[in-house]
């Protein structure tokens, strides 16, 4: 799931990236990956896990775009957001989550 809060005074979109504990229960870590830093792991935006169980994380984004992103889960697992704004086709196959930053 994606939260957005729109920022007055910049083209800022504050979205927070939430994966729910069932989609994961026994994850140790999550990483949030996609185009908004270069799809590189090792760069990916560490999400923080909630007393619920639940992974969060808040990444500004500039407005009046659209990222791909996937959730990568202890470096092997990568996960879709089922309340994503759109998916994208992948060469690879697979789909990528896409949220769009439009006010």
């Amino acid at each position: 799931m994606i939260t957005k809060q729109f920022m007055k005074s910049k083209a800022l979109c504050k979205a927070t990236f939430t994966l729910p504990a069932e989609l994961a229960p026994e994850a140790k870590q999550v990483l949030l990956v996609g185009e908004f830093n270069g799809w590189n792991a090792e760069n990916g935006i560490q999400m923080k896990k909630q007393k619920d169980g639940i992974f969060k994380a808040v990444v500004e984004l500039e407005t009046g775009k659209e990222f791909q992103f996937r959730y990568l889960v202890d470096g092997q697992n990568w996960l879709n957001d089922n309340a994503a704004d759109k998916y994208t086709p992948t060469p690879f196959g697979v789909e990528n989550s896409v949220v769009v930053t439009l006010n």
